[in-house]
């Protein structure tokens, strides 16, 4: 038999099996054991019999003046006869039957002592020098039926105890494995960032030390993304200042130069600092969505920010006049961070106005549910391009300046808030056009998590 995959169907499977068949091996043992002792006590019974009805016997064969030998004895009161005997002389003609025995069911005599037929039990005394005989017959239906009463004695509290039983365990299993329960309930609780420790004091001790290789585990992975993170942000903060000089360097150089294609080279070079300046700061910002605290334990109103980064944004080139925001006429308040909120909807902003069509308005919109949206024109995106946009350094097109981390800092951010980056193309209603939604926190009681 194959058995289940499940720890606690396995356990009680197990331990069922196990009761069943010992109890069921007690029970046949207890069955034999008392059929031996039953078979004792009704032979010291018909033994017993025999030798007090031997000298009532012997007493009314003597004192009996009619000479008829056969004698039967009267019934006082109607009863159901077990015990049956007969009295025979030497020569084996009955001197005396009890009121319901049957000669027919009596054997020869054989001798004092213990004998049985097919249907019955007997045994056999004498006295007067074997002048007088004495047997008594008990049926062995009558054991049978003790016998069967006893083991229907045993066996109906079984009938109700073992299922009980079996129950019982399997409510004791389930009990005992609430703590592993609760530990995988944890575990597959936690979001995709949250690799801290998930406490094992209440489990088993034959299960703790999975527990604790599992914390194990999650603590050398949380080092190697800390690591990781603290590797790219200490990185991109220690390029910002050399990159800032170099960028002045090149700005000298195409002041002070007379040769065009000196001017045009250091051109070539401050523009290629400032992607790199760019990428710092995108990097920077992944660590920050990575390992970063997200929500804070306060809330505050998400418009105020939305309206101050709309109009900084605006001042880049090529932005002026293209930025739309839409807020409702209520505070949207969230225990967001302003900052986490602002690093969301500059990349999607910067997103749209770098991929989507010149001179086309940007709709920013925000709802008092914490929806925000991000929709530009352009030329419909294909679904597989779609689904790559939100893994680094990917760009929506080759000839793309842009970093290729925007997107994604926005699908870090949305995972660790466990909500999803929509992005759409064409826009909705429309036949042209890409826009990025997501769902923010809204709720000024929630605690703070990340």
């Amino acid at each position: 038999m194959k058995m289940p995959r499940s720890l606690q169907q396995r356990l009680a499977l197990s331990l069922g099996v196990l009761l069943t068949v010992l109890w069921l091996g007690a029970a046949a043992v207890t069955a034999v054991l008392t059929r031996q002792a039953m078979e004792e006590v009704f032979d010291a019974a018909l033994q017993e019999t025999a030798q007090r009805i031997l000298p009532l016997a012997v007493a009314e064969v003597l004192a009996r003046e009619d000479a008829d030998p056969t004698h039967r004895l009267a019934q006082t009161r109607e009863h159901d006869e077990i015990l049956s005997y007969v009295v025979r002389d030497a020569q084996g003609r009955v001197l005396l039957l009890s009121h319901d025995a049957d000669p027919a069911i009596f054997p020869p005599w054989r001798g004092a002592g213990f004998s049985q037929s097919a249907t019955h039990r007997f045994y056999s005394e004498e006295t007067l020098q074997g002048s007088v005989r004495l047997t008594v017959a008990e049926p062995l239906a009558h054991r049978s039926g003790v016998g069967r009463d006893i083991l229907m004695g045993l066996a109906l509290p079984l009938l109700v105890v073992l299922p009980v039983a079996l129950l019982a365990i399997v409510l004791g299993v389930r009990a005992s494995l609430v703590p592993l329960r609760r530990f995988r309930d944890r575990l597959a609780a936690r979001g995709a960032r949250d690799l801290s420790p998930v406490p094992v004091d209440e489990l088993p001790t034959e299960v703790a030390p999975v527990a604790e290789t599992v914390n194990g585990l999650l603590a050398r992975l949380g080092a190697a993304f800390e690591a990781e993170r603290s590797f790219a942000a200490n990185a991109a903060h220690e390029l910002r200042t050399p990159l800032a000089g170099a960028i002045a360097q090149a700005q000298r150089l195409q002041a002070e130069t007379h040769d065009a294609a000196a001017q045009v080279r250091a051109a070539d070079i401050e523009a290629t600092l400032k992607r790199l300046t760019r990428l710092s700061e995108r990097l920077m910002q992944l660590a920050r969505a990575e390992g970063g605290r997200l929500r804070l334990d306060h809330a505050s109103d998400l418009r105020r920010v939305a309206r101050i980064l709309t109009d900084d944004l605006s001042r880049m080139p090529g932005a002026a006049g293209r930025l739309a925001l839409t807020v409702p006429a209520e505070p949207v308040m969230s225990d967001l961070d302003p900052d986490v909120f602002a690093i969301l909807l500059r990349n999607l902003v910067e997103n749209a106005l770098r991929h989507g069509a010149p001179d086309a308005p940007v709709q920013i919109a925000l709802t008092h549910e914490g929806g925000l949206t991000v929709a530009n024109e352009g030329p419909v995106v294909s679904s597989e391009v779609l689904s790559r946009l939100v893994e680094r350094f990917e760009r929506a097109g080759a000839q793309s300046d842009g970093s290729g981390l925007g997107l994604a800092i926005v699908q870090a951010i949305a995972q660790r808030l466990n909500t999803a980056l929509v992005l759409q193309s064409p826009r909705p209603g429309q036949a042209t056009g890409f826009a990025a939604s997501l769902a923010l926190p809204t709720s000024p009681g929630t605690p703070a998590k990340g």
